[in-house]
């Protein structure tokens, strides 16, 4: 009985080390924060614009290397895109000074796309504000100089 005991309480001690080394590694995309397919509009501008124009952008946040990575997709503009940028801190609906300028990743076309990253400066650009979800991304036009589509970037974990 003795035996049986130590058999099985061996047995509980392989299957709990066994449990406890086959834990996945952390990878560098367990850490991520991101966003998919978000939405830009005229609607979400201040003022708010009239426009066939929309928009949509991917992104994702590495807290250990401070880097984001954004991809940014517009269509029907209602001309060419003169100006892209990343916004903040602001919450949705006010307006913010430019955080990051696009003005050499895409091109002055009313439909296109293009993937950029980048690290947080840590003084303009916090963690904070990006992750408070008071950041925010526009595309302007000479019709619309003060923006004619644009996003805000909620990052979920």
């Amino acid at each position: 009985m003795k035996n049986l005991h130590l058999l099985v309480f061996l047995a509980m001690g392989i299957f709990c080390l066994a449990a406890v080394s086959c834990k996945k590694d952390k990878d560098e995309q367990d850490n991520l924060y991101t966003v998919k397919n978000a939405p830009m509009s005229g609607a979400q501008e201040n003022p708010a614009v009239t426009t066939t124009g929309t928009g949509s952008f991917d992104a994702s946040y590495n807290p250990d290397s401070k880097e984001m990575t954004i991809t940014v997709r517009w269509s029907n503009l209602s001309g060419n895109a003169t100006l892209m940028h990343i916004h903040g801190p602001a919450a949705i609906g006010v307006n913010a000074g430019v955080l990051q300028n696009f003005a050499t990743l895409f091109a002055s076309a009313p439909a296109g796309s293009f993937t950029t990253s980048f690290v947080l400066n840590g003084t303009t650009q916090t963690e904070a504000d990006l992750l408070a979800g008071k950041w925010y991304v526009n595309i302007h036009t000479a019709a619309n100089p003060g923006g004619e589509i644009r996003g805000q970037i909620e990052l979920t974990y």
